[in-house]
């Protein structure tokens, strides 16, 4: 698929180019965007994802992730009810959550990976997809962003006033999008379309197939594990505790300065009150994560700056390996938009985006993400570059791409490794989350940004 978005955009910038007389300015966007990629975009990133894999690898090693999956096994539970509560399968689904979650995702799609071929283990009818499996693939196409690191890089790189607002929408249009999916898998399992056919009764479970429930207790026993080889300093709880009063204390008094009889900004006078604390939770996040993980870590008497140096180094290597990507993808974008493209698909769609109020130039973003990564982080910098980073268009794009994944890949990559071939509903779930997502970021960020 990646390769005919790319070739598709290089062929029809080159044809409408042409036919409109600025092939000229096609060529010289080729090179200015490919400079830009380099320079700005992937040079330019290398410092937050420094400091964000620094912080993930404090999380992981701290057993951060064991401890939020503990947390989310009731929710699972209930989401999962073919998958037995200590099949191997439920642990791996688990651990695919939680690190969804704290934006690890080098080791989200190995575990997504491991639970999609333990769900596999149960299924008595082979090459169509289960419940479970469907259900798995809405969760990781619409997975809950704690963070949007790169939108966040983004916007530093081009100076905007303060590039955390995005925060706060990004999480609330996330939480839809999620809903979304996970509610249209509900009932699109039960509907007379996706309905499963009858099990064949000559398919049997194989020795491989049958595997020990203890296994599915790893999750609980990684934790005590780590309670094991890494205990808590003395007070450490009492300390965390505070740690989370401080932060509520702190977002209240952001959000409403009044509390402490400080005098309240115009432009905050003029917020409603949800408003207020979106903006609150977005100016909190950052730094109190900053301290929490390294806080986290040094209660479990880990040393906490040499692990981070030790993740930090990942930053450069992630940003090697997608500098190519990067630059492929930006100069098909830049090209196709100087040769009018992107202006001919919002004339096209224009009807449809003004009856919906949806703003034209979010559209491509919004087609193009669920397909490829890389060509929706292109289209996301020429935004904010175009539209600049304070601008409500950026803003949004930011919250659009952080609350929507590529759900096309994800699904290809998942079912592939197990031979699914009949997908049912999840890719229609999928698309569902693709459609809300867009929608809810607009009118979340309309309500947030005016």
């Amino acid at each position: 698929m990646l390769n005919f978005i790319w070739l598709g955009l290089i062929a029809l910038a080159v044809l409408i180019g042409g036919f409109q007389g600025n092939i000229g300015a096609v060529g010289q966007a080729a090179i200015d965007y490919g400079n830009t990629a380099v320079t700005t975009v992937a040079f330019g990133l290398i410092a937050i994802m420094t400091l964000w894999l620094g912080l993930m690898r404090l999380a992981d090693k701290a057993g951060l992730v064991h401890r939020l999956g503990l947390a989310l096994k009731p929710i699972m539970i209930w989401l999962f009810p073919e998958v037995p509560p200590d099949h191997p399968a439920m642990g791996a689904i688990i651990l695919n959550v939680a690190a969804n979650i704290l934006g690890l995702n080098n080791a989200a799609t190995p575990l997504g990976l491991r639970a999609m071929a333990e769900l596999e283990s149960l299924n008595r009818r082979p090459g169509v997809a289960t419940n479970a499996m469907c259900m798995l693939l809405a969760i990781n196409t619409s997975s809950i962003t704690l963070i949007p690191v790169t939108v966040i890089g983004l916007l530093t790189l081009y100076h905007g006033k303060n590039p955390t607002a995005i925060i706060g929408t990004s999480l609330a249009a996330t939480a839809i999008a999620h809903a979304a999916a996970i509610g249209a898998c509900k009932l699109l399992e039960k509907s007379p379309w996706y309905r499963l056919p009858p099990i064949d009764a000559s398919v049997q479970p194989s020795a491989a197939k049958t595997v020990s429930t203890e296994s599915g207790k790893e999750i609980a026993q990684a934790a005590a594990q780590t309670d094991a080889t890494l205990p808590w300093v003395p007070g450490a709880r009492w300390i965390l505790a505070g740690f989370a009063g401080l932060f509520i204390a702190l977002w209240l008094s952001t959000a409403f300065p009044e509390l402490l009889h400080r005098p309240v900004p115009p432009d905050q006078a003029l917020n409603s009150y949800p408003h207020r604390l979106i903006d609150g939770l977005s100016i909190l996040a950052i730094p109190c994560l900053i301290l929490f993980f390294p806080l986290y870590a040094a209660l479990r008497r880990i040393p906490v700056y040499e692990e981070f140096v030790e993740g930090g180094k990942e930053g450069f290597q992630v940003i090697l390996r997608i500098l190519p990507y990067i630059v492929g993808m930006l100069v098909a974008v830049g090209m196709f938009k100087a040769a009018g493209g992107l202006d001919l698909i919002k004339m096209v769609l224009s009807p449809i985006t003004n009856l919906l109020h949806f703003p034209p130039d979010l559209v491509p973003l919004a087609v193009i993400r669920p397909f490829s990564g890389t060509a929706s982080l292109a289209l996301l910098t020429d935004l904010i570059k175009s539209n600049g980073p304070d601008s409500l268009i950026a803003l949004t794009a930011g919250t659009l791409y952080g609350c929507s994944e590529t759900t096309f890949y994800v699904i290809a990559v998942y079912f592939g490794s197990v031979g699914i071939r009949k997908t049912r509903h999840a890719i229609p779930a999928g698309l569902i989350a693709d459609i809300v997502g867009p929608v809810a970021s607009v009118i979340i960020c309309r309500a947030v940004f005016g």
